[in-house]
């Protein structure tokens, strides 16, 4: 591999490996609370943040978009934090309706937009190959905070406090990778994590993470593909992977037949 190629892959390694940082123990909660597309959701909302302040004339990567988008994730989170209390066994069809509501306002603004179409595509799969390492030094930095508020703190955090926390990652996560690289870091190695013995899920949720960026990074540079859309193919590549060897240490944790 030439130094040019290196030159990309490297920091957007690292990119992914940032949102795996947050995403992979955030997705285990998501998967155990029973709201799978909170993410899609919240993504989503934070994306028409960012649509909202472009078609007001803000510059694309000034502190006013990210602003906007960082607001609109906490509001749509708060709006689910009481909802969740108000009607819990109709929570997940709110999440489902706020994920579409926020998509249309999201078209409707991008309507009139010359360059809607490649705006609306950078939201989604995001633009992971032109990160540079010193972009990400923020990204950095707001995850080491929210992960150590997550291990040190979960207990205290309470039902608001997950809201917010999920919210200010996953609304620095859509501009990194895009909203289907959010929902697949979270669920799919959480989905694959669950299929083994509890004291090991989380590192087996970062392993599918790690294999599936890896290998759809360099799927990316060598057969000239997109980025976010071959990376989500590669890490349900690597869950099938799980779930297969799943079945060895399934069959290890039975207990021995006895014998009479």
């Amino acid at each position: 591999m030439g130094q040019i190629e290196l030159g990309i892959l490297l920091p957007a390694f690292l990119a992914g490996m940032l949102v795996l940082s947050t995403h992979v123990p955030l997705g285990q909660q998501v998967l155990a609370r029973g709201i799978v597309f909170i993410d899609l959701a919240i993504a989503q909302v934070a994306g028409l943040g960012v649509t909202a302040a472009d078609s007001i004339g803000f510059e694309a990567q000034g502190w006013r978009v990210q602003a906007a988008a960082a607001l609109a994730a906490l509001l749509g989170a708060l709006l689910l934090t009481w909802t969740e209390r108000k009607w819990p066994e109709m929570q997940e069809a709110l999440i489902g309706v706020l994920f579409v509501l926020s998509a249309s306002v999201e078209l409707l603004l991008l309507a009139n937009n010359p360059r809607g179409g490649e705006h609306l595509k950078d939201l989604l799969v995001g633009q992971i190959l032109w990160v540079t390492p010193i972009s990400l030094l923020p990204t950095a930095l707001l995850y080491m905070g929210v992960l150590a508020a997550w291990f040190l703190y979960r207990p205290r955090l309470g039902q608001i406090g997950f809201y917010v926390l999920f919210a200010v990652v996953v609304t620095e996560s859509v501009q990194l990778v895009g909203i289907y690289l959010v929902f697949t870091s979270l669920i799919v190695p959480a989905l694959a994590a669950r299929l083994y013995p509890e004291r090991i899920r989380l590192a087996v949720g970062y392993a599918v993470g790690i294999a599936g960026y890896v290998a759809g990074l360099m799927a990316s540079l060598l057969f000239d593909l997109p980025t976010g859309a071959i990376i989500v193919v590669t890490l349900v590549l690597a869950f099938a992977a799980a779930a297969v060897l799943s079945r060895g240490v399934a069959v290890e944790q039975q207990p021995a037949p006895r014998t009479t």
